[in-house]
C-alpha cells in the first residue's frame, strides 16, 4: 500500500514535496494500522505528530491559521468526547439494569481528540471543521455496513453491540482526502 501512495505522491506531488510528503503519509500509515489493531494512539505517535503537524502546518498555512486548526480540531472533538462519555455511563447503566456485565469501553478516546488537534495543525483553520465531518460521516458509512453485514450473516445480536471500530483511521482518511486528493481533482476538472 505505501508503495501505491509513494507513487502517486511521487506524480501528483504535493507543494510540501515528496519527502516531506512521505513523512507524513508515514505518519498517518502508523496511527491508521496501529489503532486498527489496537485501539489506540499512542502518545509517541501523538508526540511526533505534534511536532510534525506544527513545523509543516506553519510552513504550508502560516502560525495563526496552523494554531487556529490545531485548536479547533481539538476543541470540537473534546466536546464530541464528552458526549461519548455521557453515552459511555447511560450504556453501562442500561447494562446493570438487564443484568449484564458493564464493560469501561469509551465512545471516543482521548487519542481521537489529540489526533483531531494534530491533523488541526497540519490542516489548518478553517479545513479541520470539515476533516473532521467527512471522518465522521466515513465512520458511520462504515458502521452502517458493518451492522448490515451482521444482519446478513445472522450474527447480529447482544455480540453486535461488542463491536467497537476505533476512529482514527477515519480522520487519517479524510485528512488524506483533504491534503492530497484535491490536486487529483483539479487536475481533472476541466476548465
Amino acid at each position: 500500500m505505501m508503495v501505491a501512495v509513494s507513487v502517486y505522491t511521487w506524480i501528483n506531488p504535493h507543494r510540501m514535496g515528496y519527502a516531506l510528503g512521505m513523512v507524513l503519509l508515514t505518519y498517518y500509515a502508523v496511527v491508521f494500522f496501529i489503532d486498527i489493531r489496537h485501539r489506540l494512539i499512542l502518545h509517541p505517535t501523538s508526540i511526533f505528530g505534534a511536532v510534525l503537524g506544527l513545523g509543516l502546518g506553519t510552513w504550508l498555512h502560516g502560525l495563526v491559521p496552523t494554531l487556529l486548526g490545531g485548536l479547533g480540531g481539538l476543541a470540537i472533538m473534546l466536546v464530541l468526547y464528552y458526549f461519548g462519555v455521557l453515552f459511555s455511563k447511560l450504556r453501562a447503566k442500561r447494562m446493570q439494569a438487564s443484568g449484564q456485565e458493564a464493560d469501561d469501553e469509551e465512545a471516543l478516546g482521548a487519542g481521537d481528540v489529540i489526533l483531531a488537534g494534530i491533523l488541526g495543525l497540519i490542516i489548518s483553520w478553517p479545513f479541520i471543521w470539515f476533516s473532521l465531518l467527512l471522518g465522521i460521516l466515513l465512520g458511520g458509512v462504515v458502521g452502517i455496513l458493518l451492522v448490515l453485514y451482521l444482519l446478513v450473516t445472522k450474527k447480529y445480536g447482544k455480540e453486535a453491540f461488542m463491536v467497537f471500530m476505533p476512529y482514527g483511521p477515519f480522520f487519517i482518511a479524510s485528512a488524506f482526502f483533504i491534503m492530497f486528493v484535491p490536486n487529483w481533482i483539479i487536475a481533472v476538472t476541466p476548465k
